[in-house]
């Protein structure tokens, strides 16, 4: 079938939804049924019809536009010493899309995944500094200048602040956003997640890094990117001084950056949620992207902070 069928496993803020300090319980009642129908009536449409001879289109009752990455146009704009190529969808407050290690705006992204979240915001995507369409300088890559960037790229744009969305090692880039310049952020989502890469859970993901790291076949900015992942310190002792709204997402078939991570970074964010998604590996807004892009849909436009 063209549809996998899934489910929340759990949304959890802070790990126990009594953390939700200052909103009523009806509130956040609500808030979990709205995702929890939002799921279920994708699962019912994905299952309506076993005969194998027309795809399920669960995305066909949302109102979005797909996008084409390949019909809109790269932009440039300098920052930090470099030119960093990006892409913009939609229209609305903006949220800054930070891509994952080795992935450019043609591929780190899913085109519906984009779509759903341009049918309300002002959606920017853009490539690390050696990445894609962005140049480079002769110095060392750190995730430290990688949060750098996003924030002079947020400047660079013309805002003081933006919703972020960190995927991967664009999550850690994002942790060190938020750590690094508190008031480039406002809302933050976290997907396939990551305190450091120096852990047990993490050993599969190290030795990938580490590889790529030491492979001169590799293109120089995947290098780059794999070396500053290596010397990263990593964010958890910082995790706790976060006081933005956060939501943290990650499928539990994730090998790479494991949920039990993301477990407890929930613990260690004041008042954050927590998103997992049954069955879904790394990166799971390219296996059910609609998913993904209403959940995080859900979140932002919530208007009552859970902190």
């Amino acid at each position: 079938m063209h549809f996998i069928p899934m489910k929340i496993y759990g949304v959890i803020p802070n790990t126990n939804i009594m953390h939700l300090s200052g909103i009523p319980m009806n509130r956040i009642f609500a808030v979990l049924l709205i995702i929890a129908c939002t799921i279920l009536l994708s699962v019912i449409s994905g299952c309506a019809d076993d005969s194998g001879t027309e795809p399920v289109d669960v995305t066909q009752d949302l109102n979005f536009s797909p996008v084409s990455f390949a019909d809109t146009p790269v932009q440039y704009v300098d920052v930090s010493g470099v030119t960093l190529g990006y892409r913009e969808f939609g229209s609305g407050e903006p949220i800054l899309m930070i891509p994952g290690l080795g992935a450019t705006i043609d591929d780190n992204w899913n085109e519906t995944f984009i779509g759903i979240l341009a049918s309300k915001y002002h959606v920017y995507t853009y490539d690390h500094r050696g990445m894609g369409y962005s140049s480079d300088s002769n110095v060392t890559h750190t995730i430290p200048m990688y949060a750098d960037d996003a924030a002079a790229l947020i400047s660079a744009l013309g805002y003081e602040s933006m919703h972020v969305y960190g995927t991967s090692m664009g999550s850690s880039v994002s942790q060190q956003l938020v750590i690094d310049h508190p008031d480039r952020v406002n809302k933050l989502i976290l997907d396939s997640n990551t305190y450091s890469i120096r852990l047990p859970e993490t050993e599969y993901l190290f030795g990938t890094i580490e590889e790529a790291a030491g492979n001169s076949s590799e293109p120089l900015g995947i290098r780059e990117e794999a070396e500053a992942n290596l010397m990263w310190n990593g964010s958890y002792t910082d995790l706790s001084g976060i006081d933005k709204d956060v939501m943290l997402v990650v499928g539990t078939e994730d090998t790479l950056t494991p949920d039990s991570i993301s477990v407890q970074m929930a613990g260690q964010i004041n008042g954050s949620w927590l998103v997992r998604f049954k069955g879904i590996p790394h990166v799971g807004s390219h296996y059910i992207p609609d998913q993904y892009g209403e959940s995080a849909l859900v979140f932002l436009e919530m208007n009552q902070s859970p902190v």
